[in-house]
């Protein structure tokens, strides 16, 4: 049985980092703990430290040194095997994987990056490592610059090269494809390569590929005048700015990279308004040549302007910086989060994870992960795949959110507000989303929408005039969507109050059947568990009676989302020892669960340690079948709710999703005004499995 696997790669700038973060992030779905190790590396400089270690230990946060992630540096490794001291070097790296193997479930082993003089020996040294480790070796080729007999006549030589020292070939992985030709390569790797190894072919990339603005500057040096926050803009073209400005207009192509002397003041305001303009193309970011800076004018001009490309200033002449930009080559550095998203993103869309599991052997906790609970979300969301509408299509988050939904293909989204401004801002934040943008009053389904609210309001004294002015709010208007089917969940409040985003759902989808009470949960992340918190978000001062229902519809949606419920019924007392207004309440809501649906594990009044703490619970309340061990922990009012959320998440940096409403007939969903991007994208995700069920 595997605890590992070993990407190893042909040659260099073969974009390793898309496999090796592809592969984290999927095994963190399905193991509690991943350990990382990369044995040789480049250099030990700590000025320099080796960056594929940097963005794999800080993007999933594992729990691990970055010292504790090699073990030689390419020049100690290849000086071992000089002096025939191979064995040494390999008992070193088996150490180094040991203690790895020993406090993880599983560990990504990732190989040398062939960068300098000797790559043979990287190649004979990656084999013999896998090999020793007894890892399953995942193969990388590139396709750049090959024909698809070269692609597919590499990746057959490869492996077979991995399969005749006793290796074992879990898969081959042709990566920067010609995009049209990706499913031939696919195909003709899979017809070819020996029975039981996986083939998968990945499309080239520009976004992947091509280097970054920080990218360029660290290679360059030099000082940063501008954009400081703009260093993620992706470079695809470079360009001399030598020429007058209505001819170099002509050359700017999207984001690029333009280079030109300080003084030319002409060329940077002409890349600064093409920026700006909508009939030109995107520009990345400016190098200025030559040891020189604008002048005072036009600095103080720029210093005026928002959203400025980054600006950097070297010595270099014009001519010797153009040849160094173009020697740049792409990396994924851990700040960059946008690159880090594409290229896991990347991986889950064209390696075929299902069969890849069956291929590694995996520990499966019982314990439902942070990680392990995202990852199933995803999962879920896309097996009927949804359609849902975002009514705040104007604010940043909304789209970097809809953005990553889109790419990963999860679930269908519909954005509300003016298409002209929301086209901006994508242009504006340089993502890639091509979705229906709606504005309500210019809709086709306007009059049709107002008339279906004019009819169901009427007897609240909602006139005709009334309607139309409502269906021209947002909130309205998405929440009228999902009502008539055109989507099949909505997601809102990012900009909006709570009030606003439920107000026309309460008015017209209303409850489901039996369901009196609107509700709603929170899926909490902790470090090694998640659990659902109910009602924080909507509830003042529930009764007994509203209480059990909140209770029973939480246990109900644990449950449909993997959780397995035991419910704890909170309260200032445990068991019979309290006395008051307040525990009575809790108590008498416990007893109705229990009458109501006794299937259900229910425990209450109990205060919370005695709900989480295993030693507590024992003594508080013996032989209890929840206490210790709740999973669904019911609050008796809002104010507790929300402030004890609040806490959890502050404290300990649980992952709070939601608030996820419960009880109306068809799915919309509140967002905090504080949300981040993450908030956005998985209230959709649940959005969207709630819509399956409704």
């Amino acid at each position: 049985m595997t605890k590992s696997i070993f990407i190893a790669s042909a040659e260099p700038y073969s974009g390793k980092s898309v496999i090796t973060l592809g592969l984290c992030d999927m095994l963190l779905g399905k193991t509690q703990k991943i350990g990382y190790c990369k044995p040789v590396i480049l250099s030990d400089d700590p000025a320099h430290p080796d960056t594929h270690i940097q963005t794999v230990l800080s993007h999933f946060q594992l729990p691990q040194s970055y010292d504790d992630a090699w073990a030689f540096t390419r020049q100690d490794a290849l000086q071992l095997i000089r002096t025939q001291r191979q064995g040494e070097m390999i008992d070193k790296v088996i150490a180094r994987y040991k203690a790895l193997e020993e406090r993880y479930d599983f560990v990504v082993i990732e190989g040398s990056d062939f960068a300098g003089q000797g790559t043979a020996f990287e190649f004979e040294i990656n084999r013999t490592l896998a090999k020793n480790l007894n890892a399953p070796a995942l193969l990388l080729i590139s396709g750049e610059h090959k024909t698809n007999a070269e692609v597919i006549q590499e990746g057959l030589t490869f492996c077979r090269s991995y399969l005749s020292h006793d290796v074992q070939v879990i898969a081959v992985v042709a990566n920067r494809v010609d995009p049209a030709q990706v499913d031939l390569v696919r195909q003709s790797l899979a017809a070819q390569l020996p029975p039981g190894v996986l083939a998968a072919a990945i499309p080239a990339d520009r976004a992947l590929q091509h280097p970054s603005v920080g990218d360029i500057f660290a290679h360059l040096g030099g000082k940063l005048l501008f954009g400081q926050d703009h260093l993620s803009n992706q470079v695809d073209h470079f360009l001399t700015g030598a020429m007058q400005v209505p001819n170099f207009l002509n050359y700017l192509k999207e984001n690029v990279l333009i280079v030109t002397p300080g003084d030319r003041g002409d060329i940077i305001i002409a890349s600064l308004q093409a920026n700006l303009s909508s009939s030109y193309p995107r520009v990345a970011g400016i190098v200025l040549s030559a040891d020189t800076v604008p002048d005072e004018p036009v600095t103080r001009l720029i210093e005026g302007l928002q959203n400025v490309v980054p600006i950097m200033a070297v010595a270099s002449g014009t001519f010797e910086t153009t040849t160094e930009v173009a020697s740049v080559k792409a990396r994924i550095l851990p700040d960059n989060t946008r690159k880090i998203q594409l290229a896991i993103e990347t991986f889950h869309r064209f390696v075929d994870i299902d069969a890849l599991d069956k291929k590694i052997v995996t520990y499966h906790s019982d314990v439902m992960t942070p990680h392990m609970f995202q990852y199933q979300l995803a999962q879920w969301a896309k097996r009927q795949k949804k359609t849902i509408v975002l009514p705040e299509g104007n604010d940043d988050r909304i789209l970097l959110a809809a953005a990553r939904l889109k790419a990963q293909q999860i679930v269908n989204v519909i954005l509300l507000g003016n298409p002209t401004d929301i086209a901006a801002s994508i242009k504006r934040l340089g993502i890639e989303l091509e979705v229906p943008i709606i504005d309500p009053a210019t809709s086709p389904n306007y009059d049709d929408y107002v008339q279906t609210l004019y009819e169901l309001r009427k007897a609240k004294h909602v006139t005709l005039e009334m309607a139309r002015d409502l269906m021209t709010d947002v909130s309205y208007f998405g929440t009228m969507m999902v009502y008539k089917g055109h989507a099949d969940g909505m997601v809102s409040g990012a900009v909006h109050t709570t009030q606003h985003t439920i107000r026309p759902a309460l008015q017209f989808i209303k409850t489901r059947p039996g369901i009196s009470t609107v509700s709603s949960i929170f899926f909490m992340c902790l470090e090694d568990r998640v659990c659902v918190f109910g009602d924080c978000a909507v509830n003042p001062n529930p009764t007994a009676e509203q209480l059990a229902e909140i209770a029973i519809s939480s246990a109900d949606n644990s449950r449909a989302f993997g959780i397995e419920p035991r419910i704890a019924m909170l309260s200032y007392s445990s068991g019979t020892s309290g006395e008051g207004e307040d525990v009575d309440k809790v108590r008498r809501a416990t007893q109705l669960v229990r009458e109501q649906r006794p299937d259900l594990k229910v425990e209450g009044p109990i205060q919370y340690d005695a709900a989480v703490d295993p030693v507590v619970g024992r003594q508080k309340l013996p032989g209890s079948a929840v206490a210790g061990q709740a999973s669904v922990l019911i609050f008796p009012d809002l104010n507790t709710g929300n402030n004890t959320y609040k806490a959890v998440q502050r404290e300990t940096g649980a992952l709070a999703i939601g608030p996820m409403l419960q009880g109306l007939n068809k799915p919309v969903n509140d967002l905090s005004r504080g949300c981040t991007v993450d908030d956005v994208f998985n209230t959709v995700i649940i959005t969207a499995i709630q819509s399956q069920h409704s």
